[in-house]
């Protein structure tokens, strides 16, 4: 239940910023986030409970941080939504079809941790961009972090996002509603190119790599041998399904997962499914109050929102950004990968972390051959 708890609180604003992003309202960002409550309880459920499994699923961070930087599609919220569904189909179709998830699973884990990085790096600037033009704002809220990281690293994200809620309590520029009720909203996909190489695939990539992929090594690491097919599947069609309520993608859960799947969910492993289903459960409850989280965040400056964000996701960048540049012969393709995935740039329609990607493959490739001749 912690861990669900902690969870949320560390990385709603992620969601938030990155559903705003792609032009939801404020209204869809609230059905975004019932919804997402509701795939996350049911899949975790439904997960855990056939092999008592500890299998935690959340939404994708890294995708969404990724969209939160990409900008406005043509179409709208409604060619995200379609990202979304065919996002959740890939995945589904990489857990039916083995060569896919092995092809991916033979990725150099340098590059795959430098896409993540990359993807990660412009929301970790934006504590350090929003400190000088709000100095007092923003400060408070990086010192709150501060803090927290010296007395309780665990609480340090929680404790930034409280930061933010009271200072903007303090200016007195929130209007809450008084009896908020969670809606969902249908949102009609809109099925267009943008929609499969500016959402659907960068996100699969950055889903896949950064969460699917490490949450799998966690069971893994714990002593649990789920079926990757089942799982697959399992994440890709809830995320398909809950897309029309403008639900993003969602899948295993990697920093969650350590916690439902170790020890310090139960000294048992057979009793640690227990905690995946507190988890699930604990989603729900949070569902209820996302009225209340999506009038709080959208409201609230968005450099307020993203230096929250930043500082959350600090800790997944440094880890990725080590993995990346650790050993010296892919040093320099993963830095290539790191800083096209970070630039933003498109071309051919394709975003910018499988840009990236390719650009640090193709740079491997020639130092391999130049090493072969």
């Amino acid at each position: 239940m912690s861990a669900a708890i902690v969870g949320y609180a560390s990385s709603v604003a992620v969601v938030v910023s990155g559903l705003q992003a792609v032009g939801a309202s404020p209204r869809q960002v609230g059905s975004g986030l019932v919804a997402l409550g509701v795939v996350m309880a049911v899949a975790s459920v439904a997960l855990s409970l056939p092999g008592r499994v500890p299998v935690a699923v959340v939404w994708s961070t890294p995708g969404l941080a990724l969209l939160a930087t990409s900008g406005p599609l043509d179409g709208g919220f409604r060619v995200a939504v379609a990202g979304f569904a065919l996002c959740g189909l890939l995945v589904a179709v990489t857990g039916l079809l083995p060569p896919l998830s092995r092809l991916l699973g033979r990725l150099p884990p340098a590059l795959t941790s430098a896409v993540l990085a990359g993807v990660l790096l412009p929301f970790c600037l934006a504590p350090a961009q929003a400190v000088p033009e709000l100095p007092l704002r923003a400060g408070v809220v990086v010192l709150v972090w501060l803090a927290a990281v010296r007395l309780r690293p665990g609480l340090a994200a929680p404790a930034a996002l409280l930061a933010v809620v009271a200072v903007v309590l303090v200016d007195g520029s929130l209007d809450l509603p008084s009896l908020p009720l969670p809606r969902v909203v249908l949102v009609t996909p809109s099925f267009t190119l943008a929609a499969v190489t500016q959402v659907a695939l960068p996100v699969y990539l950055v889903t896949m790599a950064g969460q699917n992929l490490v949450g799998l090594a966690v069971l893994q690491a714990n002593g649990f041998t789920p079926s990757v097919r089942r799982l697959l599947v399992g994440t890709g069609l809830a995320s398909a399904v809950g897309a029309p309520l403008a639900s993003p993608t969602v899948n295993l859960a990697a920093i969650t997962g350590a916690l439902t799947a170790g020890p310090a969910a139960h000294p048992q492993p057979a009793r640690r499914w227990v905690a995946a289903v507190a988890g699930a459960a604990t989603y729900l409850v949070l569902a209820l109050v996302a009225p209340l989280t999506t009038a709080l965040v959208t409201q609230t400056d968005p450099r307020l929102v993203r230096t929250a964000a930043g500082l959350a996701l600090l800790g997944s960048f440094a880890g990725a950004a080590a993995t990346a540049l650790r050993e010296e012969a892919t040093r320099l393709p993963a830095a290539v990968t790191l800083l096209v995935a970070a630039s933003g740039a498109t071309a051919g329609g394709l975003g910018s972390a499988p840009l990236g990607l390719a650009a640090g493959l193709a740079l491997l490739a020639v130092l391999r051959v130049r090493r072969e001749a």
